[in-house]
């Protein structure tokens, strides 16, 4: 019997292949086969994450569903598939891959939390995470004993009450900050009440979890089980004690701006390895070590960013799958068979929401939180994740838990994740501002005293000096009402696990994370802005807002409209490269601009980069600027002259204003001119009285020069424009009025920009000029203004790019 058993022992797997032309099966090689195995699981993952992309599901449910399609429960059913593409001896090198993978996350993980945050927990929150854990594992253990009683029956007792109580009481954080960032509720009450509490959660319940795992060992002695316990604490505290002092010494050693040592980076990792085979070593769990190290792991500085760089996408996107495969495979909803065990699946997916729900609501009530945002918390409490998957799989390989239990389990953890964001929907909305009628929209004003406000927009640090420079020239003579700005740096919420962590860092300063100036960040992009600040008498607020960039327009025009800005500053689509033309930044952020134009709540400028008084900040003093405005007629040249003539109050600015007129014979002539729709009457009598004020003006100030030019068609136009291309800055309307404009209104590449935009960037007009396109705020944008945003660019775009 001994010899049979041992002949039908597989042999090991060898690594690689002699090909096929060599008579060899990749299938039956380990390299070849775990490859096929990573690009079935990222290609299946990542389908399914974009299905369900419009339920605005997080990644990590496609991911478990996906694992599950691929297992005995789907796909896994047919046992040709099963033996060819995850065959029994191939399983070894998926696991050890697939927990490689999870131990470089969970350091990611861990490098996500703060424990800094952690102390400043409030009460309220402390108390919401306290008592949605304790409930829910109380019902956990009473859920072990029916279980026990069933399908689980002859497992070991005491590891298996606390394998269940964990597993209800689990929440997860990386999960649970998605969700809220997708939702844009972060910055709410609920959310940062949420934040806090599940960051309190997420640490009880890895105590919890080598509770668990210590008291699940094989040993026979109780003593076996105290002294995994006191190791795995040695370890804690030696890590405390020790790791940080190394850590900061290695993240002084790396200053902002440079890029981090690899010696550093490298000494990190195996750091991480070596974490996790002490703690395997004590058995605990590799893992645990993993999570502990990226917790002591500084979060100031380039060091944390630059760990996260060189290790998320690997882990995230190749090796982190495999452990949703893994887990997937182990689990067979086929197990659940008959009336009792659907009665049981249907059990633990109601204590478990029930706990934390009803613990969650009730120290909610107690705290005077409002009952719609006390059943959000819950909800949002209830959201299980990786760690979840994580406890189900170490129970089950540590035969805790059987086949039966661990399906009904995972289908568990599925079902309250994917029901949080719709039920969150459903029951919090929170008040959106409605529309306040703050007065001052628009730069154009009658009290020009007032204070302006600015909310400038940015994506990169390459347009910081011509944003700051723009400031700079926008403060007018700094003796009124003062000018602040608001600049926000707009960054995408990806898929990274980055994302998170910038979330996690800004969520504190408010919606959508303004920094109240209290704090001094090394961020470079901040220091710029805080210099303007300290030299000049502007006002400045930074601020980050993180979203994805389909919805990236809503954050900011609800900012405009929460800080009551003027005018809102948008960078266009478009750089410019050493050659002079213009290439494409990004696709999307033309997507953002046009969504901007259409919704904002006050007056928009888009600004086209060429380098506004070169790459560094100029001082006050050295400020020589020429700055002109064509003034064809409409609101938007009103409001793109009105922002120039507060520009021409500055000391070292001169402004050149061209208004441009039909020539009267040729108005006689024309039998009919296709006029812009919205140039009525009521427009042309307003553009009288507005450039007879101007005049007035001009006479007083000698730094305005004013020019009216006659013309009688389209090119007699542009050669005028011509004539002033040796400036700084144009400042012309995105849709003038007028009979003239209706000539220019030809194909354009960026119908966005209006025409007069569209010509200043058109490669056939030289000029090294930054230009500013300005929409005056209306309440709602109708004709031209409002079909230019649906147009498509011209074919056009592409051959400006290519040439």
């Amino acid at each position: 019997m001994a010899s049979n058993a041992t002949a039908k022992c597989p042999p090991p797997m060898k690594a690689t292949s002699n090909g096929v032309f060599q008579g060899d099966d990749p299938f039956h090689f380990a390299l070849p086969l775990v490859i096929v195995q990573i690009c079935l699981v990222v290609v299946l993952t990542r389908v399914l994450a974009y299905l369900l992309r419009p339920l605005r599901q997080p990644r990590v449910i496609a991911e478990i569903i996906g694992g599950i399609l691929l297992g005995p429960s789907a796909l896994g059913r047919n046992q040709k598939y099963l033996h060819t593409i995850f065959p029994p001896k191939s399983l070894t090198v998926l696991d050890t891959l697939a927990n490689l993978g999870l131990l470089f996350f969970l350091f990611l993980v861990g490098l996500e939390l703060d424990p800094k945050a952690l102390k400043r927990t409030g009460s309220k929150a402390l108390g919401i995470a306290l008592a949605g854990i304790s409930l829910p594992f109380i019902l956990g253990i009473g859920t072990s004993f029916a279980l026990r009683a069933t399908v689980s029956s002859g497992v070991s007792e005491g590891p298996f009450l606390v394998f269940m109580g964990v597993a209800l009481s689990i929440t997860a954080f990386p999960v649970l900050a998605r969700i809220l960032a997708e939702l844009k509720l972060l910055t709410t009450d609920a959310g940062r009440m949420a934040m806090s509490a599940a960051a309190v959660n997420d640490v009880a319940a890895w105590i919890l979890l080598a509770l668990a795992i210590a008291l699940s060992g094989t040993g026979g002695s109780p003593l076996v089980s105290l002294w995994v316990f006191l190791c795995g604490f040695g370890f804690i505290m030696f890590c405390i004690f020790v790791g940080p002092p190394i850590f900061k010494w290695m993240a002084r050693r790396c200053p902002e701006g440079e890029p981090v040592n690899e010696i550093y980076v490298c000494a990190t990792l195996t750091a991480v390895l070596a974490a996790g085979f002490v703690t395997d070593t004590i058995g605990i769990h590799a893992l645990f070590g993993a999570f502990v190290l990226g917790v002591i792991v500084p979060k100031e500085g380039p060091f944390a960013g630059a760990l996260v760089e060189k290790v998320e996408d690997l882990v995230s996107g190749l090796f982190l799958p495999l452990y949703f495969v893994s887990s997937g495979l182990k689990t067979n909803v086929a197990t659940i068979q008959g009336a009792q065990s659907w009665g049981l699946l249907v059990l633990v997916i109601f204590n478990a929401c029930f706990g934390k729900i009803v613990g969650t609501v009730a120290v909610s009530l107690c705290c005077k939180i409002p009952f719609k945002e006390a059943l959000t918390l819950g909800f949002l409490m209830n959201t299980k994740g990786l760690v979840e998957l994580i406890v189900l799989n170490i129970g089950r390989d540590r035969g805790v838990l059987n086949d039966q239990t661990f399906a009904i389990m995972v289908l568990m953890a599925l079902f309250t994740t994917f029901i949080t964001t719709p039920v969150v929907l459903a029951i919090y909305k929170p008040a959106r501002m409605a529309r306040s009628e703050y007065k001052h929209r628009t730069i154009q004003r009658k009290q020009t005293s007032t204070q302006l406000r600015l909310l400038t927009c940015f994506h990169s640090t390459r347009s910081v000096p011509t944003l700051i420079n723009l400031m700079e020239a926008s403060r007018g003579t700094g003796k009124k009402g003062g000018l602040r700005v608001y600049a926000m740096h707009l960054m995408e919420l990806s898929e990274r696990s980055s994302a998170i962590l910038m979330v996690h860092k800004a969520r504190k300063n408010g919606m959508p994370f303004w920094n109240k100036g209290q704090d001094s960040d090394s961020n470079q992009i901040v220091v710029a802005f805080e210099a303007l600040q300290h030299l000049n008498q502007v006002s400045i607020r930074p601020t980050t807002a993180i979203s994805p960039m389909s919805s990236m327009h809503e954050d900011i025009c609800s900012s405009a409209e929460t800080k009551r800005a003027a005018m809102i500053i948008l960078p266009f689509h478009k750089h410019q490269r050493l050659d002079g033309h213009l290439e494409t930044t990004r696709t999307d952020l033309r997507y953002v601009n046009r969504k901007v134009l259409e919704h904002a709540p006050c007056s928009v400028g888009i600004l086209v980069d060429r380098g506004l008084g070169g790459t560094s900040q100029i001082s006050a003093s050295n400020v020589d600027y020429t700055i002109t405005v064509f003034f064809f007629g409409g609101r938007d040249d009103r409001e793109a002259l009105s922002y120039g003539v507060l520009m021409a109050e500055h000391p070292g600015i001169n402004l050149n204003v061209v208004c441009f007129t039909l020539d009267p014979k040729i108005l006689k002539e024309s039998v009919h001119i296709d006029v812009n729709d919205d140039y009525d009457p009521e427009t042309i009598s307003s553009d009288i009285e507005f450039l007879a004020e101007f005049k007035q003006k001009v006479s007083k100030d000698g730094s305005i020069k004013y020019e009216e030019c006659v013309v009688s068609d389209a090119e007699k136009t542009i050669d005028v424009i011509r004539k002033y291309n040796r400036c700084n800055l144009f400042l012309v309307g995105r849709m003038p009025e007028g009979q003239l404009v209706a000539t220019l209104n030809k194909k354009s590449e960026c119908p966005e920009l209006g025409p007069m935009g569209n010509l200043l960037i058109s490669p056939e007009f030289s000029t090294i000029a930054s230009v500013l396109v300005v929409q005056q705020y209306r309440k709602e944008l109708t004709g031209d203004s409002l079909h230019s945003l649906k147009e498509e660019a011209d074919t056009t775009e592409g051959e400006y790019d290519s040439q």
